[in-house]
């Protein structure tokens, strides 16, 4: 649903973070929980960060009843 040019790995991070943080406030909280956690979860934004630096993209994945929504992540000239 959009797509952000970021100029490093951390700024494409805060990108995630904040279209994560979109994402769960429109969902009902059942399913919004994935990614309320995913937001909190410092360990899992290094390693993020990790993928990111090194040319790998990175993927999250929310969902509700009807449909999917993935989240991605990648550096220019990285693996998509």
């Amino acid at each position: 649903m959009g797509s952000h040019g970021a100029a490093s790995p951390r700024l494409a991070l805060r990108w995630l973070r904040e279209r994560t943080s979109n994402f769960t406030d429109q969902l009902d909280a059942a399913y919004a929980q994935p990614g309320r956690y995913w937001l909190a979860d410092e360990t899992e934004h290094e390693r993020a960060l990790a993928y990111l630096t090194t040319g790998t993209a990175y993927q999250l994945t929310l969902y509700d009843e009807t449909a999917r929504y993935v989240l991605v992540a990648h550096p220019p000239g990285g693996t998509p």
